[in-house]
């Protein structure tokens, strides 16, 4: 029997870019779509605690994705509502998902929550207290990791069985990041090379210098199936207060994505760098060691396919709006 048949489960988030992926995989393993329910804004407003209470009512299992999140220009414009929309629906949820007697809560956490000059590479879950996250990122990476002091506070005297997820950054099909203005890099540099191959733009800007203190800047991405595959098997599996990283190991120069980009969108003009941009964490790789070993997870997709994918899925998307 699955451990997913017969339950009642709650997906924040359910609607995006993840959700959609991840509720197909719950389904897989037995889930009835009819089980599933997904909470939309502004229908439910999870910063408010009656909200809260209501979509928890009678759920067997929280997978808690909603956030406010976006790439490293949304970061600096935004702290203060990063800060306070993911600490507030995060806090409110659990909160009001143990005193609903659910069984399980799963928090997706942040690459984001790692200091900014990690002890080694790639990062280790054990690393997570060593220093300050990149200033940049912080307010949204300190709020994410408060849920898991909170998760594993709340298991220790209450019982509550909270488990907290660390997942680098997402790309792939249908990512809403392809907004302009809270984009990541992928999902930037695609929407910004199609466009000018399309309009024949001599020149395309990127952010930074590619660099820091000389060493070139790094990023780990991991395709949305995989981290949907990844976040049931944990709410199928995985029962323990430590958090797990979630990526696929790779480390992958950001000059090097770039390049990858411009060849596989066939733009041919010029690249310029404007250097008053800047580039955020220095380096940017997991340890995925853990999720193997606690509950069999490892990442397919390989990188370059998936961004064939993303690009594939982008050039059809903007023809049809």
């Amino acid at each position: 029997m699955s451990a997913f048949e017969g339950k009642k489960i709650l997906v924040t988030g359910g609607a995006g870019f993840l959700g959609g992926p991840l509720i197909r995989n719950l389904v897989e393993r037995g889930a009835r779509p009819e089980d599933v329910s997904v909470p939309e804004y502004p229908r439910f407003d999870l910063r408010r605690p009656a909200d809260c209470a209501e979509v928890v009512a009678g759920q067997d299992l929280v997978i808690h994705l909603a956030a406010n999140a976006g790439g490293i220009g949304w970061n600096r414009s935004h702290p203060g509502a990063l800060f306070f929309d993911n600490a507030a629906m995060g806090i409110h949820l659990m909160e009001e998902s143990r005193k609903a007697g659910v069984k399980k809560f799963v928090q997706i956490g942040t690459v984001c929550a790692y200091p900014f000059r990690p002890p080694r590479i790639p990062f280790r879950e054990d690393d997570l207290w060593a220093g300050y996250p990149e200033p940049t990122n912080a307010p949204y990476g300190i709020a994410k990791k408060a849920m898991m002091v909170m998760g594993q506070a709340y298991r220790e005297e209450y019982g509550f069985n909270v488990i907290y997820l660390l997942p680098v950054n997402l790309y792939g099909p249908r990512d809403h990041f392809f907004d302009p203005e809270k984009s990541h890099v992928i999902p930037a540099l695609i929407h910004k090379f199609v466009d000018a191959r399309e309009t024949g733009a001599p020149e395309v800007t990127v952010w930074g210098s590619g660099y820091y203190e000389g060493t070139p800047v790094s990023r780990e991405f991991l395709y949305v199936d995989d981290a949907a595959e990844a976040i049931a098997l944990a709410a199928e599996r995985y029962d323990e207060p430590a958090p797990v990283n979630i990526g696929a190991g790779q480390e992958i120069p950001i000059n090097d994505l770039i390049a990858m980009v411009c060849d596989m969108t066939g733009y041919g003009g010029k690249i310029v760098r404007d250097l008053s941009r800047p580039d955020g964490q220095p380096r940017r790789c997991l340890d995925t060691s853990r999720a193997k070993e606690k509950f069999g997870f490892v990442a397919r997709t390989p990188f370059k396919e998936g961004l064939r994918r993303t690009i594939a899925w982008y050039e059809q998307a903007r023809h049809e709006r």
